[in-house]
C-alpha cells in the first residue's frame, strides 16, 4: 500500500517544494508515496472563481467559504483522514504522526487570509492541526512539515529499520546532544564516556541527558513524561 498525500490549496505550485528533494524527494521518484494537488478555485461557482468572502460580524481580512471548500473535500472523499492546518488546531504530535504515517494517507486542507468558515468542521470530519504557536501566510507550510514527519517514517525512506527510535519526543524525552570527529575542537572536547566504548555507561549517559535538556528546555514535556512513568492519570487534552 503507497502512501497517498492530497493537498488542497490555492497555491499547487508550492509543492512538492522540498519534498522533492533529500529522501522524500527519492521516495517520492521511487513511487513510495504519492502526491496530488487539488486547486481550490475549481470548486468555485461565479464567474470570479471566489473561494473567500468578508467576516460574519466585520473584522478585517476575508473568510475561506464553506461551500466551496466543502465541494472539494468531497471531491477527494476516501478513507484517508482529512487535516485542516489552522492556528486553531491541536499542535501536532510525534504520536499522531506515527498514527498517519501507518496508514493509507492523508487529504490536508490548507488554509489562507483569516482561516476557515467554522460550519465547515461542523459539517466534515475534519481534524483542525496546527504545528506551532504562531502565524504563517497560509497552510501551506504547515502541510509540507506534516508531510515531511510522515514520509521519513514510511518503510524504506530511512537508511537504517532503528534511525527514528531515539530522536526527540519519541520517548516522550527531547534527545541526548550528539557528537562526531573531530576528538577535540577549539579546546572542547567529545564527552569521555562516549570514547569508553562501554556501551551501558553511554546508555545510562545518554538517557540522563536526554532528561536534564528535557527538565531544563522543555518543562511541559519533562511534566508530561514524568506523569506517564509514575502512572498519573493525565489531565484532560493531554491524550
Amino acid at each position: 500500500m503507497t502512501f497517498r498525500a492530497t493537498i488542497l490549496t490555492l497555491y499547487p505550485e508550492m509543492f512538492p517544494g522540498p519534498l522533492g528533494h533529500s529522501l522524500a524527494g527519492r521516495a517520492l521518484r521511487e513511487d513510495r508515496w504519492g502526491l496530488e494537488t487539488v486547486q481550490i478555485r475549481d470548486f468555485a461557482t461565479d464567474k470570479h472563481r471566489s473561494v473567500d468572502d468578508t467576516p460574519a460580524g466585520g473584522g478585517a481580512g476575508m473568510v475561506l467559504r464553506a461551500d466551496v471548500l466543502a465541494a472539494a473535500v468531497d471531491s477527494v472523499a476516501d478513507d484517508r483522514p482529512v487535516l485542516a492546518m489552522t492556528p486553531r488546531g491541536r499542535p501536532l504530535t510525534q504520536p499522531r504522526v506515527r498514527e498517519i504515517a501507518a496508514g493509507p494517507g492523508v487529504t490536508i486542507l490548507c488554509g489562507r487570509f483569516e482561516g476557515f468558515d467554522e460550519r465547515l468542521f461542523d459539517a466534515r470530519g475534519i481534524e483542525q492541526v496546527s504545528i506551532g504557536d504562531y502565524i504563517l501566510s497560509g497552510g501551506e507550510m504547515g502541510a509540507l512539515v506534516l508531510l515531511d514527519a510522515c514520509v521519513r517514517l514510511l518503510p524504506g525512506v530511512m537508511g537504517a529499520a532503528s534511525s527514528g527510535v531515539e530522536e526527540s519526543f519519541e520517548s516522550g524525552l527531547l534527545e541526548y546532544p550528539q557528537y562526531t570527529r573531530p576528538a577535540e575542537w577549539e579546546g572542547r572536547t567529545i564527552p569521555e564516556v562516549l570514547r569508553s566504548g562501554d556501551h551501558a555507561k553511554i546508555a545510562k549517559w545518554r538517557h540522563a541527558r536526554a532528561c536534564e535538556d528535557t527538565r531544563s528546555r522543555r518543562p511541559d514535556l519533562w511534566e508530561r513524561h514524568e506523569g506517564v512513568r509514575v502512572g498519573r492519570p493525565l489531565a484532560r487534552g493531554d491524550d
